[in-house]
């Protein structure tokens, strides 16, 4: 997709794209749902010191029922922004079409924006992109690959003052074993999404918690031979294991982990090679969120415009 196409360079060719997606038969009013309405010529703001006459607001309509005023962003994350709307179509397009994520300070300097107008943005981007369904993924005749990696940084890396607060265990071959990694669960449905958890510890009742939670149990179920996985396997239709102890790595092409083995190497990749460090609060916005695993860049982006851009208000 061309970045310099007109919606991400003009704010006017921006509101008329945003409408074509979500007034397709005309506008619709966000507070009384009434097609019964007019568009009003530019109408000009009020008064501040930044703009003494106003600023001209295009794409104004007014409600014939409820009489209110509305435009295109009301109840979106672009609701009252000061941000120009192409800049927040051409932030979302470069979100949707890198695999690995991009860093605010990538963001503020290619749209002209302070770094944390770039963060904020990306933030509130993030947030209104997870999932509001919360139903388990999967169901009949679809798979689901569990595993669980750790993110964050080498012990030997950190400060002394963050090393002496880390919580570790101590080895007899090398003393006390440091660390600072947080533990990450995910889910894959095959051709489907990804639902990543942030969890304190990976045991079989921690594991078993995500998955009957967030997987249906009448998916067949793939993982590895770690021992949390033992039991819970028993409530799913199938349960396939792969013997990585052993050497397994796959089985007959459909026995594998292989889907979201990779999904983890595009995280790490992006928190290394983009972010370089992804402190523990903030985790959850980089990486846990529900995403698409069958979907290309533009495939990415049209679903989050027509999803996720309407109905969605941030405080």
């Amino acid at each position: 997709m061309d970045i310099f196409a007109p919606r991400f360079t003009d704010e006017n060719a921006a509101r008329e794209y945003l409408e074509g997606i979500h007034w397709p038969e005309g506008p619709l009013c966000p507070h009384c749902g009434s097609d019964n309405a007019t568009r009003l010529p530019p109408q000009r703001g009020r008064k501040t010191k930044a703009h003494p006459e106003g600023v001209v607001r295009n794409g104004v309509v007014q409600c014939n029922d409820c009489r209110k005023q509305y435009t295109v962003t009301v109840g979106t994350v672009f609701e009252s922004s000061k941000v120009a709307l192409n800049k927040w179509l051409l932030v979302n397009h470069l979100l949707c079409s890198s695999k690995k994520g991009m860093s605010a300070h990538q963001i503020a300097r290619m749209i002209g924006v302070s770094y944390k107008t770039a963060w904020f943005m990306m933030h509130r981007i993030r947030e209104a992109m997870k999932d509001t369904d919360g139903g388990p993924i999967g169901g009949f005749g679809k798979t689901i690959e569990a595993d669980e990696t750790y993110v964050g940084g080498k012990t030997k890396n950190m400060h002394a003052s963050k090393r002496n607060h880390a919580v570790g265990r101590r080895s007899k071959h090398s003393g006390p074993q440091l660390h600072r990694k947080q533990a990450v669960v995910s889910l894959v449905e095959r051709d489907g999404k990804v639902r990543s958890f942030h969890v304190a510890s990976v045991t079989g009742e921690t594991l078993r918690q995500v998955l009957v939670t967030n997987a249906d149990r009448g998916s067949w179920l793939m993982t590895d031979d770690h021992a949390g996985y033992k039991a819970v396997g028993r409530e799913y239709v199938g349960h396939g294991v792969v013997k990585h102890s052993l050497g397994e790595y796959g089985r007959d092409g459909v026995f594998h982990t292989n889907t979201v083995e990779g999904y983890f190497s595009l995280l790490k990749r992006g928190i290394v090679g983009v972010y370089h460090h992804v402190s523990e609060a903030h985790l959850k916005l980089v990486a846990l969120s529900d995403s698409p695993t069958g979907e290309n860049s533009a495939q990415r982006l049209d679903s989050a415009h027509r999803l996720w851009i309407p109905i969605k208000r941030l405080s």
